[in-house]
């Protein structure tokens, strides 16, 4: 018990990790930073007033926002067992905690910059391959305490932020995007959030 009360006020400091928690794991439920903007990203049940119509993502600068959290998954299809470690290179989809909606994209134009729409997508029980990102990182695994991107599988776009903020209603708010070019404003990082523990090893 000692254990789990110790692991949850952890995964709330900065660079603090007990030994084999150093990785993201599948089920685990994370806040995601934008490296340059220094915004978190967030969904809502707001939709776009252009595009598709679906859930909007955004980016929010405040860190304590609950509608900032996401559930690590496999990819459509396919099932990634709970705390074991995220692969680079491998599909994964990211479900919204609070509307259940999954991270999605599509040839539809973003509402701001003119980039590709990213949006919220699904019941909470399945969406399509819209929803799979390619997680893009330099070590086996993708590791807490490093950036990492999330490339869309479908049209090949990463997830993305210019900086570009809303009007009413979500006033001040980030665009996120996707963008078929490599830069540093495709980079994330994962944050505050409850950290599966990694599967047992025979």
């Amino acid at each position: 018990m000692i254990r789990y009360v110790l692991l949850f006020l952890l995964c709330f400091v900065p660079g603090a990790y007990l030994d084999g928690f150093q990785h993201v794991t599948c089920k685990s439920v994370i806040k995601l930073l934008h490296k340059k903007s220094n915004v978190r990203l967030h969904s809502h049940d707001v939709k776009y007033g252009s595009g598709s119509g679906q859930q909007s993502i955004t980016g929010v600068t405040n860190a304590d926002d609950v509608n900032s959290y996401w559930i690590v998954h496999g990819p459509h299809g396919q099932i990634c067992e709970r705390g074991n470690p995220v692969k680079c290179g491998s599909g994964l989809r990211l479900q919204h905690l609070s509307t259940q909606k999954f991270l999605h994209s599509h040839h539809f134009n973003s509402p701001l910059s003119g980039n590709q729409e990213v949006s919220g997508f699904g019941d909470g029980n399945g969406g399509d391959t819209g929803d799979n990102w390619i997680l893009e990182c330099s070590d086996d695994y993708w590791r807490r305490d490093g950036y990492v991107r999330f490339k869309h599988q479908d049209t090949n776009v990463y997830l993305h932020s210019t900086g570009h903020t809303y009007g009413r209603p979500i006033e001040g708010q980030h665009e996120i995007s996707g963008h078929k070019y490599v830069s540093d404003n495709n980079l994330w990082k994962a944050m505050e959030g409850v950290y599966m523990e990694p599967a047992s090893k025979s």
